[in-house]
């Protein structure tokens, strides 16, 4: 009997993710046996210093790059990531499949609802573009920065005497949480990270029989979406780091559409566009919008915003 190793982070959200994303490729390959491997990452076992090279306010690699390691090393067969996770850069001999599927891309307010939160609340979040979202919303609200996976960051509101936190819906629900969600956010206001709600499969090159196998659940539509999300902010030359927002759809005669927002950590600043082109050129798109976005000026807003949360 062929064996798959799978890995992951050690988080509930990852093993929930793992199980989705093995459930439909167990009923397809019965003589097929799937393992489950958990990877402790740099982020994962350090959730109150800085990491080398991490921004207080950021993720990046600390959070996949022992993955990617195990990986390259051939010691897992594929790794499943959430792909906002991801840096835009594959290593050497690595590279992604389609995605299965995509969950819901959006964020969601705990504790709260937007309007609902009294002036001067303290909300917690520890992304930069939460903060520059939701300051440019309510500019009287206190950002408070924290860090955990989503159970944790949950439970702050009350150790923590928060007023709300916000995380992803997709999270929410993948763990059965939908409860907590006080508000959904709306898109135009809250573009989510590029690739948000979507698995990042990530596979050696040269694994043709990996390939084959897991790339039989991939949704080539979520496939274009996410890469002209990911292309957008490689353009951008940015990473967690950034307070960029970017979604991409697909219209039932197939062309891609890609909204972009850039906005100042404190909230003051924001500038977005749109481009629309064939979902076979996604790359294409994302370097678009990032011209049209360039020259109103992100790019001042993401130099700011990058010396203001990196680590000195």
């Amino acid at each position: 009997m062929k064996t798959f190793v799978v890995g992951s982070r050690a988080s509930n959200l990852a093993k929930s993710q793992v199980r989705a994303f093995l459930a439909p490729l167990r009923e397809r390959f019965p003589d097929v046996r799937f393992t489950h491997r958990v990877i402790l990452e740099g982020g994962d076992r350090d959730r109150r210093s800085l990491l080398p090279g991490v921004s207080a306010l950021s993720g990046g690699s600390a959070f996949s790059s022992a993955q990617e390691a195990a990986l390259a090393r051939r010691e897992v067969d594929v790794v499943v990531h959430s792909l906002k996770d991801l840096p835009t850069a594959n290593p050497p001999g690595l590279g992604l499949l389609p995605p299965p599927g995509r969950a819901d891309i959006r964020d969601a307010l705990c504790g709260s609802t937007l309007a609902g939160l009294r002036r001067g609340a303290r909300v917690g979040t520890g992304a930069p573009r939460r903060i520059a979202q939701l300051l440019a919303a309510r500019p009287d609200l206190e950002m408070v920065p924290i860090r955990g996976n989503v159970p944790p960051r949950l439970k702050k509101i009350e150790t923590m005497g928060l007023d709300g936190v916000v995380l992803a819906v997709a999270g929410l629900r993948r763990l059965g949480l939908e409860d907590a969600i006080g508000e959904i956010l709306p898109l135009d206001l809250f573009p989510p990270s590029p690739g948000q709600g979507a698995l990042g499969i990530q596979i050696q090159e040269d694994n043709s029989i990996a390939r084959e196998v897991f790339s039989s659940t991939g949704d080539l539509d979520v496939d274009s979406q996410v890469r002209a999300e990911r292309s957008l902010l490689a353009e951008l030359h940015g990473g967690c780091s950034v307070p960029l927002g970017a979604y991409a759809e697909t219209s039932p005669d197939g062309k891609l559409s890609l909204f972009g927002q850039v906005t100042s950590l404190d909230g003051t600043e924001r500038v977005s566009g749109k481009a629309v082109g064939p979902s076979a050129e996604p790359e294409k798109l994302g370097a678009a919008l990032a011209a049209d976005l360039i020259g109103q000026g992100a790019r001042t807003i993401l130099d700011a915003a990058r010396a203001a949360t990196k680590v000195r």
